[in-house]
């Protein structure tokens, strides 16, 4: 249960970090918007990359697994 909570208050905050630098842009602050959007994509690959690819691998076994059957 505390992994889905993490889950969603990472994805929550994610997405309203990523709304917060979109409103930036249509207010003419593209300098906050480029680093918004350069530190989204660093903490992506730093903190979330390696998670998401086990959990695609993971359910790729399972799929696999689950056709064996």
């Amino acid at each position: 249960m505390g992994d889905w909570i993490f889950a969603f208050f990472h994805l929550f905050l994610l997405i309203g970090v990523a709304g917060y630098a979109v409103v930036s842009l249509f207010q003419g602050n593209t300098h906050r918007f480029w680093i918004i959007s350069i530190l989204l994509i660093v903490y992506y690959f730093f903190v979330l990359h390696k998670p998401v690819r086990k959990e695609i691998e993971r359910r790729r076994k399972m799929k696999s697994q689950g056709e064996k059957k």
